[in-house]
């Protein structure tokens, strides 16, 4: 009954502003509400009050005891939604598929796929040494099985 309630409040919070959108949400047996954001243009702690308090303010506590956790996803959080490629194009991304790995910057993304570019050491072609190349993939999102931002510091 709760997890109903809450899924309409969070439904309607998220149309109030249309660059959020949800990653995570869960309803525990001791009624801990957990939510995990992100946004087109990332969230702000203005964003998790605003969708904290739609949920709040509309449940009854004297009905119903609980928990609320508003939260957004983390710099290291994987990437889980093809909206969320868009965000990150230009920054660097370590991309695992079934059978390979690639670490690359974004360069494209589509509902479909992404690009990554990056630069290799290869052998000459003829001759003793290595030339750097430039490398670019292609990768559908169907094949991916985990992707991050690679964080610099």
């Amino acid at each position: 009954m709760l997890k109903e309630k809450v899924t309409a409040l969070l439904e309607e919070a998220l149309k109030e502003d249309q660059s959020l959108f949800l990653l995570d949400f869960s309803v525990t047996a001791d009624n801990k509400i957990r939510i995990t954001l992100d946004g087109d243009h990332g969230v702000t702690l203005q964003d998790c009050m605003n969708v904290s308090r739609a949920i709040e303010h509309n449940l009854d506590r004297e009905e119903e005891d609980f928990s609320l956790e508003v939260a957004s996803a983390g710099a290291a959080s994987p990437i889980k939604l093809p909206r969320q490629y868009a965000k990150n194009l230009g920054r660097k991304l370590e991309v695992k598929t079934q059978d390979m790995e690639f670490e690359g910057k974004l360069t494209e993304a589509s509902e479909d796929s992404i690009t990554l570019e990056w630069k290799d050491r290869e052998p000459k072609p003829i001759g003793k040494g290595k030339i750097t190349v430039q490398k670019k993939q292609q990768i559908a999102i169907s094949d991916i099985k985990e992707a991050k931002v690679v964080l610099k510091f």
